[in-house]
């Protein structure tokens, strides 16, 4: 038997905060974020932009389209397409079940949100494509929109903007999500026949599919800062190659420097950017 008894520590349960959850973001510390804590309502009065580090994080597609388009000019087209399970993916979820969560927790249909907008007084035809709904990859419904945006836009004779951020191809359509990167290339084909331009934006990331595409055909390409850019991954490019990649590898700021962006752009910058170049492709008419 001890000769000292252990003492019963008596700990006071920790008071309740009256703070209310979901009030604050951590800005993250990858890819060149601080880390730091800012609140939710600066980050949505910034665009989603740490303002302590001016890192770009992830903005929804209606966030982006009231960002670039001129006060009350969108008119959203093709919103009533679906996504249908044709190859009856089975997984823990089914695809079906997949799709009506995204669309419940989101608020949107598919991935893209297209339709006609001025940009600076000039009409453009605009795609932009949300993250946070199956984190962007292309689909039917997605590959569908964008074509019909760009045929509409050759039709009108505007230019086109299409803002990509995607994981790629989406896996729950199979070989229909891959036939969609020739789809979508081959309008872009026939409005460049048609001397139209187009110009692409990548935002953080964009890969895949979608970077081996559309994202990567733009007569000029801008992107945000540091955004990642490229086909596949670090890990895979580096397990399939035994080599160590180059510092910066697959950032925005990396790819101008090799000649693949032709912009680094903000995105407090970006509406008067593109109507900077709308204004000059309109005098070299």
């Amino acid at each position: 038997m001890g000769i000292f008894q252990k003492p019963v520590l008596k700990i006071r349960p920790r008071a309740k905060s009256n703070v209310p959850e979901g009030l604050w973001t951590k800005c993250p510390d990858q890819q060149g974020g601080c880390g730091e804590v800012v609140t939710k309502t600066e980050l949505e009065q910034n665009l989603q932009v740490c303002p302590k580090c001016q890192h770009h994080m992830t903005l929804g597609a209606a966030e982006r389209i009231r960002s670039l388009a001129d006060p009350d000019t969108f008119k959203e087209r093709d919103a009533g397409l679906l996504s249908v399970d044709t190859l009856r993916f089975r997984g823990v979820a089914t695809y079906q079940e997949r799709l009506e969560t995204y669309r419940q927790k989101t608020g949107l249909e598919d991935a893209v949100i297209t339709g006609d907008a001025k940009i600076g007084g000039h009409d453009t035809a605009l795609a932009v494509m949300d993250f946070n709904f199956i984190a962007a990859t292309m689909g039917s419904v997605v590959g569908e929109k964008i074509t019909r945006t760009i045929e509409r836009a050759t039709k009108n004779k505007w230019p086109v903007v299409i803002v990509s951020a995607s994981g790629g191809a989406r896996m729950y359509e199979g070989m229909l999500s891959l036939m969609q990167m020739a789809k979508t290339s081959g309008a872009l084909a026939r409005h460049a026949e048609a001397k139209l331009p187009y110009i692409s934006i990548l935002t953080n990331p964009t890969t895949a599919g979608v970077m081996a595409s559309y994202a990567s055909l733009g007569d000029l390409i801008i992107a945000e800062p540091k955004c990642m850019i490229g086909f596949a991954g670090p890990r895979v490019i580096r397990e399939t190659t035994h080599q160590e990649l180059p510092k910066g590898f697959q950032t925005a700021e990396f790819l101008q420097d090799h000649g693949l962006i032709d912009m680094i752009v903000s995105r407090h910058r970006l509406r008067d950017v593109l109507s900077q170049l709308f204004g000059f492709l309109d005098r070299k008419k």
